[in-house]
């Protein structure tokens, strides 16, 4: 049996491998994606999403999220992505538009009516999540746990203690941690060993043509270098799903900071209980790096 997943995503280069991931690993059935601000704005987040499912021939409706953080202006990261976000491949010219409603309503829509309860993943900033449990509290009994790709048990990667996607919208995260979905934590401590080598990016574009078009991504991507290699940060996200086996995972309680101009959007995860609060999360904690570059080569491979 194929997992139900709904994919929130905010592409951004990453974002590419991940959904490649999501479409073409064949123990996942992708039903839906929605877009939401964070690497660029949202309208550049959604033209980059449609691309990518043209470029791919799939037929998955995308349905266009937030276009903020719930209480914040939005800071992106364009430094690293790009200004369009994905840097480096040009697209062909396509027709494909977004659904018409926004993506928190597109998600309750699609889990009210799914007929087994479907898994949520959501790699960039959680404001579309926050906005559904806002709204709409009563579908949560389809959701079957939500994996995310954000936070850290240690440093951060946007400030000295937060990573990105918690820190763009640390109100929408702190509402997801305190709202009971299960919740599984892919942060920093496992997707900054998530490394593609310089002997795999070299070999990608003789792969397919999906390789040439991630290798030409990655050629502008700044989360490493081709010649030292390169963080798959949200891919962990979709590698859990299909092979937690690669995962060390420990049960944790884990609160959000929302104020202080240098603590905001600090996930505190308490790994050894001295806070004794039951836990909200499983989070990642270690990586079996080798095994999820294969694995990763693998589900590649299967992309045309």
């Amino acid at each position: 049996m194929r997992l139900p997943i709904i994919l929130d995503t905010d592409p951004g280069i990453d974002d590419a491998a991940a959904i490649a991931a999501a479409l073409f690993a064949p123990q996942l059935d992708l039903q839906l994606m929605t877009t939401v601000a964070g690497n660029v704005s949202v309208e550049k987040t959604t033209r980059n999403a449609l691309q990518l499912l043209h470029f791919w021939n799939a037929d998955v409706p995308l349905a266009q999220g937030a276009a903020t953080p719930l209480l914040r202006p939005l800071r992106d990261a364009a430094y690293v992505h790009g200004e369009s976000g994905m840097e480096g491949y040009d697209f062909v010219a396509h027709n494909r538009q977004p659904l018409a409603k926004p993506a928190f309503i597109a998600i309750r829509d699609a889990l009210m009516s799914a007929p087994e309860p479907v898994t949520l993943v959501a790699i960039g900033p959680l404001t579309n999540i926050a906005l559904l449990l806002k709204h709409y509290p009563e579908c949560i009994f389809n959701v079957r746990r939500l994996v995310i790709m954000g936070g850290s048990a240690g440093r951060g990667n946007f400030t000295p203690n937060a990573e990105f996607n918690i820190a763009v919208d640390p109100e929408a995260a702190a509402c997801v941690f305190q709202s009971g979905i299960e919740i599984v934590m892919c942060g920093l401590d496992v997707t900054n060993q998530a490394m593609l080598t310089p002997e795999y990016l070299a070999a990608l574009p003789t792969l397919n043509r999906t390789g040439k078009m991630l290798h030409a991504l990655f050629s502008h991507y700044r989360s490493g270098t081709m010649s030292t290699g390169v963080r798959m940060h949200d891919l962990c996200a979709i590698a859990w799903l299909v092979r937690p086996d690669l995962f060390t995972v420990k049960p944790c309680f884990v609160a959000v900071e929302t104020q202080g101009e240098y603590t905001a959007g600090t996930t505190v995860v308490d790994i050894e209980g001295r806070m004794n609060r039951p836990a909200n999360a499983q989070v990642a904690l270690d990586i079996d790096a080798i095994g999820f570059q294969q694995w990763v080569a693998d589900v590649l491979a299967l992309a045309p």
